[in-house]
C-alpha cells in the first residue's frame, strides 16, 4: 500500500501525526485515520494538502507491503447481524454503522511501519506492528482470561448460556467495534460472543470551547485530584451532563450549581435530616412504621421511579437513571417537609408514633437511595453505609420498595454528605484551567514523583535530572507528539540551570577568574569562525562560552540570558 513518509523527520507517519483536508467534507483538520468533521474513516493518503504534525512539512507517498483484512468476505453476514442487533444500540452508534456499511466494505490495512505497537508474528512482517484498533479489542478477551481461566464461558458460551455484552465508547470509536472487530470474530468461525449493546456518546466540550491537553484548556484526571473537590462530585456531574444524545459542556459554574442544588440541598439534605432526626428523637434506633395513605402515596411515587430507573439502566441510559435517583430524594424531602416530624414528636402519643413512621420510612428511603447510587457515587455510598450501620452488598433492588432497615436496627453517627462550592472557588478553578500558564506548565511538565521544592542538594537535583531525562526519552521513543514532550524538555533545561546555580553556590568561582576564562574562550571562538570550520566543531565551543557567561551572570546576581542579547532601552532620564 501507499503510505506517507516525512522526509524531514525521516519516518513513516502514524495516523495521529498527519493532518490535512478531508476529501469528503473539506474539513481542514482531519486526522490521518478519521475526519472529526463528518465522522468518516479515511486513509492518510486520501487527505488533501497533508502535513506532518511534528514539523508541518508536506510528506511524500511511498509504497510498503502490509497486511489487510478482507472485509468484503464477511459483508453479508455483518449486515444481517447489524440489522438484528442494532435496535439495542444508541442512536448515533446505529447511524454511524449504517452509513459506514452503506458504501460497501473495503479491504482494510491492519499493519504499519512503526516501532511502537504489538509486533506482527509473521516472519516477513517482523519489522511491522498492528494498528491499535485491530489488536486492542482482542484485549477484552485477554482481560477476561487474566480474571478467570474459565473466560470461554463468557466469550464462547454453551448454547443454553445467555451472555449480555455491553460496550461504552465515544462515537469516533464506533466503526472499530461495530464493523471491524465483529468482522474479525465472524471470520474465525468460532462462535464468539457478539456485542449486544453499543452505547456511544457524543462529545463533551469545555466551557465555551473544546478540551485541549496541549494548551492546558480543561480539567483532566490528573488535575481533578488536585482541585480539592471529592471524586464523587466529578463522577456525579460528568454523568449528569453525559452527552448521550448530543454534545454537552463541562462548566465549573454549572458543576457548582448542580452540586449545591442537587447534591447538597436535595440528596444530601434529605439523607442528613432523616438520619439526624432518628438520632435526635429515637436514639438512632428505627421505630415501628405504620403506613397510612400519605405513606402509600409516597411509596407509589418511589416505586414508579424505581421501576423506571431499572429500565433506564438496562438501556444504559445512565443520565436518566441518575435523575430518577434525585427524583426519589426530592419526593422524600417533600414528604418530610409536609409531615413535619419535628413538630409531631412534641405532640400526643399518636403523633409521636406518626413521627416515628415518617422518620423510619425516610431512613429506609435513604438506604434505597444508597443502593441505587452505588454505580454512580461509590465513595458517597461507603459513607452512607457507615452512617446506616449496614452491609450494602446484602441489598438487591426489586421493582418495589423493600424494608431494608427493620424496627430495632441501630444506625451509626449521621453527618453531612456534601459541602457547598462557593463562587470564589468556581472563579479560581475556571481561571486555573482556562489555558496553560507558566506555573501550571512547570507543574505538568515534571516527571511523576518529582517535586522541585523538596530538592535541597546537588545530588538530589542530579537524580531528579536523570529521572526527568528518562521521562523525555520514553515520550520520544513512544512516538508522542512534540506538543506532549516539549514541556518536559523545557523543564529539564530549567532543572539543569538550577543545578548550575546550586553547584556555583557550593563551589564559588571568583568573578575575575570567570571573566578571564570567558575572554580566552571568546578568542578561541573568533579564531574558529575566521578559519570557517565546520559547524559541528564550532558549536560545542560556542556552547561552552555561553555556559561560562551564564555562570558569570549567576555570580553577579544578574538574569541569565539564553544566548541572545537583549536590546537596551534608552534611559528616559
Amino acid at each position: 500500500m501507499e503510505q506517507l513518509l516525512c522526509e524531514n523527520c525521516d519516518r513513516f507517519l502514524a495516523d495521529r501525526f498527519v493532518e490535512g483536508t478531508c476529501p469528503l467534507c473539506k474539513y481542514e483538520d482531519a486526522r490521518g485515520d478519521q475526519c472529526d468533521g463528518c465522522g468518516h474513516l479515511i486513509n492518510a493518503t486520501e487527505l488533501l494538502k497533508p502535513r506532518c504534525k511534528v514539523c508541518q512539512k508536506t510528506p511524500v507517498i511511498r509504497s510498503s507491503q502490509q497486511l489487510f483484512l478482507n472485509l468484503p468476505k464477511v459483508e453479508d453476514k455483518l449486515n444481517d447481524w447489524v440489522d438484528k442487533s442494532g435496535d439495542d444500540w444508541s442512536y448515533n452508534a446505529k447511524v454511524i454503522t449504517k452509513s459506514w456499511l452503506k458504501d460497501g466494505l473495503k479491504e482494510r490495512c491492519i499493519t504499519r511501519d512503526l516501532k511502537w505497537g504489538i509486533p506482527v508474528p509473521l516472519e516477513d512482517f517482523k519489522s511491522k506492528v498492528f494498528y491499535v484498533w485491530f489488536d486492542a479489542p482482542i484485549g477484552y478477551m485477554s482481560m477476561s482470561a487474566v480474571y478467570t481461566p474459565e473466560w470461554r464461558k463468557w466469550w464462547q458460551p454453551e448454547d443454553d448460556t445467555k451472555v449480555t455484552y455491553y460496550q461504552f465508547m465515544a462515537k469516533d470509536n464506533v466503526p472499530f467495534h461495530s464493523v471491524m472487530f465483529p468482522a474479525c470474530l465472524f471470520a474465525t468461525e468460532r462462535n464468539y460472543t457478539m456485542v449486544n449493546h453499543i452505547m456511544a456518546t457524543e462529545y463533551l466540550n469545555y466551557e465555551d470551547g473544546k478540551f485541549s491537553k496541549s494548551r492546558g484548556i480543561g480539567v483532566f484526571g490528573n488535575d481533578a485530584q488536585d482541585t480539592g473537590l471529592p471524586a464523587d462530585v466529578f463522577r456525579f456531574y460528568l454523568l449528569f451532563v453525559r452527552p448521550e444524545s448530543q454534545d454537552s459542556s463541562f462548566s465549573w459554574a454549572d458543576l457548582a450549581t448542580k452540586n449545591n442544588s442537587e447534591l447538597l440541598n436535595n440528596l444530601g439534605n434529605f439523607c442528613n435530616r432523616a438520619l439526624s432526626f432518628l438520632e435526635k428523637f429515637f436514639d438512632c434506633v428505627i421505630p415501628e412504621i405504620q403506613l397510612g395513605n400519605d405513606e402509600l402515596t409516597l411509596l407509589a411515587l418511589v416505586t414508579r421511579d424505581l421501576k423506571e430507573y431499572t429500565t433506564m439502566l438496562d438501556k444504559a441510559k445512565l443520565r436518566d437513571g441518575l435523575r430518577l435517583i434525585l427524583s426519589i430524594s426530592r419526593h422524600g424531602n417533600q414528604y418530610m417537609q409536609f409531615q413535619k416530624p419535628w413538630v409531631l414528636i412534641k405532640g400526643s402519643s399518636e403523633e409521636k408514633i406518626r413521627a416515628g413512621t415518617v422518620i423510619g420510612l425516610s431512613c429506609n428511603l435513604v438506604c434505597l437511595l444508597a443502593v441505587m447510587l452505588q454505580p454512580y457515587m461509590p465513595q458517597t455510598v461507603d459513607i452512607i453505609e457507615k452512617q446506616l450501620n449496614v452491609d450494602m452488598s446484602t441489598f438487591l433492588l426489586n421493582n418495589f420498595v423493600s424494608a431494608f432497615l427493620q424496627p430495632g436496627h441501630k444506625i451509626g453517627k449521621p453527618a453531612p454528605l456534601f459541602e457547598k462550592i462557593d463562587p470564589s472557588v468556581v472563579n479560581q478553578l475556571k481561571s486555573r484551567f482556562a489555558g496553560k500558564q507558566k506555573s501550571q506548565e512547570k507543574e505538568l511538565a515534571l516527571a511523576s514523583g518529582l517535586d522541585l521544592k523538596q530538592i535541597i542538594s546537588v545530588e538530589q537535583m542530579e537524580e531528579a535530572i536523570s529521572k526527568q531525562g528518562d521521562m523525555v526519552r520514553q515520550l520520544k521513543q513512544s512516538g508522542a507528539q512534540k506538543s506532549e514532550w516539549e514541556p518536559y524538555v523545557k523543564a529539564l533545561l530549567e532543572m539543569k540551570k538550577s543545578l548550575d546555580q546550586m553547584k556555583l553556590a557550593s563551589n564559588p568561582i571568583s568573578i575575575d577568574a570567570l571573566e578571564e576564562e570567558i575572554s580566552k574562550q571568546g578568542d578561541k571562538v573568533r579564531k574558529l569562525k575566521e578559519a570557517k570550520v565546520e559547524k559541528s566543531e564550532l558549536q560545542p565551543e560556542i556552547d561552552l562560552l555561553l555556559q561560562l557567561k551564564s555562570k558569570l551572570s549567576i555570580s553577579k546576581g544578574m538574569p541569565v540570558e539564553n544566548g541572545q542579547k537583549k536590546k537596551q532601552k534608552p534611559n528616559k532620564k
